[in-house]
């Protein structure tokens, strides 16, 4: 696989980072011919990384998804590689998949910058930290870009885009282009906000949930079925939680809160969760308790639905939709489509919202910032659109 975009060429891909989103993202860019070379600090971590690939591969073949011979070729296309200035020799394209620490992220970066050849762009596959402070470190923040993957990146169709201050529209357009021919679906975030879009959404709503559950006395399954059956979620919103894991939550939450107060409302129980290493499923205990590490569905239903009325949870969500459209970070559209892909919603959520009634959503938001303070003060948008 070859693209080129204006004066951008893309065939070798170097991917810095070999856990669960980093060996997924060499698969995927394999998968669609790129060559890539797959790099981490150790080879036993590679080597690890490597043998999942070969699982996933395999899996693939089993279930004739893909012939034995494009399993072998898909696989071959990947290098691992300790030495980091071998890694990125050939490389038009680097993808890093380090952890979520901002410190990590600029040596990781410092030291690239010395290595990789001057046209090389940089993109950060960062959930939450802002993309300009990380382009700023290095000589390169024109070519500097975000590249947010869901996980699994195999399964997960969507990509949140997320140019810096500085990225060129060229860099832009092919990081687009990229995220087509690895056959995933791009949502462009036009400004580096703090948990760009889906986070944006997602993370304060999990708090937003613990509120509701102290203000109504509502139980955990009313509040998770009427998340999946009056908003059409794919499960409810404390199970997603304990599926995405309360550490991934706990750190967005930070990062996201230290860059913008009005964006979350941060609950204490996140970060006592977090604190008690009550991390969800990967700990076997979360919001729910789990028996093992096969992943098992909590009983929801209709009938528990119909005990909880949902409309905080739809204000603070909506909230920050508007919020993002009111400052030119998005629009309906692309919101809309990142729901979809990202968080599985089944219904629009602007549908959603005008059945339960935009009129009913503000006045739930001026009640709300009436007891509980300005974080709940509806946007603009959502009073011009009633």
């Amino acid at each position: 696989m070859v693209f080129q975009t204006g004066c951008v060429t893309v065939k070798n891909i170097t991917v810095l980072g070999s856990g669960v989103m980093g060996h997924g993202i060499a698969q995927v860019s394999a998968t669609a011919g790129y060559n890539v070379v797959l790099r981490d600090i150790k080879q036993e971590f590679l080597d690890k990384a490597m043998e999942k690939i070969k699982w996933s591969l395999d899996k693939m073949v089993t279930k004739e998804k893909i012939s034995k011979e494009e399993g072998d070729a898909i696989y071959s296309r990947i290098t691992p590689i300790v030495d980091l200035s071998e890694a990125v020799k050939d490389a038009e394209m680097i993808i890093e998949v380090v952890p979520e620490i901002m410190d990590l992220k600029k040596q990781v970066y410092a030291e690239l910058d010395k290595v990789a050849k001057p046209e090389v762009v940089f993109a950060s596959n960062t959930s939450t930290l802002p993309i300009t402070e990380i382009a700023n470190t290095t000589s390169r923040p024109e070519k500097f870009i975000g590249i947010h993957f869901f996980n699994p990146p195999q399964l997960m169709k969507l990509v949140e885009i997320i140019p810096g201050e500085k990225t060129s529209q060229e860099i832009t357009d092919m990081t687009q282009e990229f995220v087509k021919s690895v056959n995933k679906q791009a949502v462009l975030c036009r400004k580096d906000v703090p948990g760009f879009i889906i986070n944006r959404l997602f993370i304060p709503m999990v708090h937003e949930a613990c509120y509701l559950k102290d203000r109504t006395n509502a139980t955990l399954e009313e509040i998770d079925s009427a998340v999946k059956f009056k908003l059409g979620f794919p499960m409810g919103i404390f199970e997603l939680a304990d599926f995405t894991g309360m550490d991934v939550i706990h750190k967005a939450t930070v990062e996201m809160h230290l860059r913008d107060k009005k964006v979350i409302n941060p609950h204490s129980t996140v970060e006592k969760m977090f604190d008690e290493k009550k991390l969800g499923q990967k700990s076997g205990e979360g919001y729910y308790k789990y028996s093992d590490d096969k992943y098992e569905r909590v009983e929801l239903s209709e009938d528990l639905a119909q005990k909880c009325n949902p409309i905080q949870l739809v204000a603070n969500i909506l909230n920050n939709a508007a919020w993002l459209i009111s400052n030119g970070a998005s629009d309906i559209e692309e919101i809309e489509k990142a729901c979809k892909l990202g968080l599985g919603l089944r219904k629009p959520l602007f549908e959603t919202a005008k059945e339960i009634g935009i009129k009913n959503i503000v006045e739930e938001l001026n009640k709300l910032a009436k007891e509980h303070g300005e974080f709940y003060k509806p946007d603009p948008l959502l009073e011009s659109m009633i």
